[in-house]
């Protein structure tokens, strides 16, 4: 089984094994999936934005015709050079094309599948996987490490230092979309440009305006039961200009942690232990609606709507135009299931 962790990636992204040149790329942060295609691409041809060079295609178009991902793939460039194919996976499985490719003997051309969160048992996540040629990396929300190497690499890239205390704040602040943390980062530089050492004021007054902040009330209202407030924040979010995937997103990681904390407490854990721990550490104004998510909530139901939160992510991603739409209707389904206690 071929699925990278931790520093193989980086090895793996810093120098791709040409031996494997089919490279799924899949999880919830849709930002650091896409930061990595971008960098397997450009490594990949001579002109990412050649189109003969690089070929786009739809992964729900090819699962109608399977077999022309190898015809793609064994498609020489008009003027020659280096190829690469780059597939954005839908909800409609075209596995058999990969399969059939991994068999298929491939020169100078990189294929580069992008997809949401997929299951162990996923048809194109188990093909990939136990391919020869092919090599499968989840691309999962930044941890601390993570988050402090990106901060420390983009802050360098502009001479900047940062305080303690603005440094564990804006930690709080990242983390759930690898590229909006980047652009918050490089927006937070540019604020402070010349000044030396970011403060904490510094921080509050450019990342916490685009944070998650204004994503907490939304997510929180969903799993505490108030429609309500989930309508108006979600209004105030959209016209912000927050992408409705990053909600959606931030839904899909707190079910996550609800349903771990469930099970906890169903061993036996207090809840104000698990309010307490953890990372990142839970804003105390967060504690009432978190709390009360867990009493409406238990591990069963919550497996129920991660799934409902992964259509909705499937279906904005095939329907880009109705996004908010989507986003909208799947937090209010949640809210007013939330009503109904267990």
């Amino acid at each position: 089984m071929v699925a990278l962790r931790g520093k193989e990636i980086d090895a793996f992204l810093a120098r791709p094994d040409p031996a494997r040149p089919i490279i799924l790329l899949y999880g919830p942060d849709a930002g650091l999936v896409r930061e990595r295609a971008d960098a397997l691409l450009s490594s990949a041809v001579d002109d990412p934005n050649d189109p003969f060079s690089l070929v786009r295609l739809d992964g729900d178009e090819l699962s109608a015709e399977p077999s022309r991902l190898v015809d793609e793939a064994m498609t020489m460039p008009l003027f020659g050079g280096r190829r690469a194919i780059r597939i954005r996976a839908g909800s409609r499985s075209f596995a058999s094309g990969v399969d059939t490719l991994a068999q298929t003997p491939l020169k100078d051309c990189r294929i580069v599948i992008e997809a949401g969160e997929l299951r162990p048992e996923s048809p194109l996540r188990k093909a990939c996987e136990r391919a020869k040629t092919a090599v499968a990396i989840g691309c999962y929300p930044d941890g601390e490490r993570d988050l402090a190497k990106l901060i420390d690499d983009e802050l360098r890239a502009s001479n900047l230092r940062i305080a303690p205390d603005a440094r564990a704040a804006l930690t709080t602040l990242l983390g759930g979309d690898r590229q909006a943390s980047r652009n918050e980062l490089r927006k937070l530089a540019l604020y402070a440009h010349g000044e030396g050492e970011i403060s904490l004021d510094d921080v509050m007054a450019v990342v916490a305006d685009a944070s998650e902040l204004k994503i907490d009330p939304i997510v929180d209202g969903a799993f505490a039961g108030k429609p309500e407030l989930v309508e108006s924040e979600f209004a105030k979010a959209v016209i912000a200009g927050t992408y409705p995937g990053m909600i959606i997103s931030a839904a899909q990681r707190q079910a996550a942690w609800l349903h771990k904390s469930a099970l906890a407490v169903a061993e036996g854990t207090a809840v104000s232990t698990l309010l307490d721990s953890g990372f990142p550490r839970l804003h105390f104004s967060r504690k009432g609606n978190v709390e009360t998510a867990l009493r409406n909530f238990n591990a069963a139901r919550l497996v129920v709507i991660m799934d409902q939160l992964a259509t909705a992510a499937l279906e904005m991603r095939k329907q880009a135009a109705l996004a908010a739409v989507i986003a909208q209707r799947a937090l209010l389904s949640i809210a007013m299931n939330a009503r109904r206690r267990g």
